[in-house]
Parts: C-alpha cells; sequence; structure tokens
C-alpha cells in the first residue's frame, strides 16, 4: 500500500462520518519513552511534524476553530497508519483533544476502527489529553472511552 494511500484514509463507523478537508499537510515523528528504572524503551509518544521535518509549532500553527477537531482525529489516524506501517510492537502514546469525543464525527471509536484496518492493536494505544483544551465534562469522557 503507498505511504500516500495510508496518509489519506478516512474511516468512519457508524457513528462517525467524515465531513471536511484540511489545507495543508504533516506527518508524524515518534519520539521513545524510556522506562528509567529497566533502561528500555516502554513506547513512542507520537507527534506532529511537518512533511519536511518542520517543527510541530509550523503544524499546529495552522489549526483553528474551524478544522481543529478534523486535526485531531487525522493526528491520531495517522500515527496508528504509521506505527503500523514501522511495525512498532510497543505503546503508541496518542494526543488527543478531550472535547473531540462531543463531537461525533471526530470521535474516539473512529481511532479505534483504524487500529483494527491497519492491523495495530488496540491493547497497545495509549491516549493522553493534550494540555491545551478544559475538559467540559470529565463523566462523559469515562463513558466514551
Amino acid at each position: 500500500m503507498a505511504e500516500a494511500t495510508i496518509v489519506y484514509d478516512r474511516f468512519s463507523c457508524e457513528h462517525c462520518t467524515h465531513k471536511g478537508d484540511l489545507d495543508f499537510d504533516f506527518t508524524m515523528a515518534f519520539q521513545p519513552i524510556v522506562n528509567c528504572q529497566t533502561k528500555t524503551i516502554f513506547g513512542y509518544e507520537a507527534l506532529v511534524r511537518g512533511l519536511h521535518n518542520e517543527s510541530a509549532f509550523s503544524t499546529i500553527s495552522k489549526v483553528n476553530d474551524d478544522n481543529r477537531y478534523l486535526f485531531d482525529q487525522l493526528c491520531r489516524i495517522k500515527a496508528i497508519a504509521l506505527a503500523a506501517k514501522l511495525n512498532l510492537d510497543s505503546m503508541l502514546s496518542i494526543n488527543f483533544l478531550p472535547n473531540a469525543i462531543y463531537k461525533p464525527e471526530r470521535c474516539i471509536r473512529t481511532t479505534l476502527y483504524a487500529a483494527k484496518n491497519y492491523n495495530f492493536p488496540a491493547n497497545k494505544i495509549m491516549f493522553e489529553f493534550t494540555e491545551v483544551e478544559k475538559i467540559e465534562d470529565s463523566s462523559f469522557i469515562k463513558k466514551d472511552c
């Protein structure tokens, strides 16, 4: 499967639909997460980068209120697609905006569906809330995750 196909795949489930496109592209880098006691790699955190290794800031600066949750969803899907392509066999830490789950078309189910389609084990995915958004309703997050 060509890399462009992997990067641009969109997934939907009975509760999620694809709506809209970004007017910019990006990729992911994988930063090791090290267990300091055993001095081994526990997993990798997926980090946004530009297609030509531009910083996360240069990519994130293109995110606005209209594309925020689409960008968030595509980050999760791209992280899984690339981790699967690289045959990462440890935990994959994926950041997401906590309020994305209020948007049915951007829900976490889409991420789990991507894992299934890319044959990446869902039990190796660790979700991490980004720090840029206040959680509106923590009980809602507990229901969806």
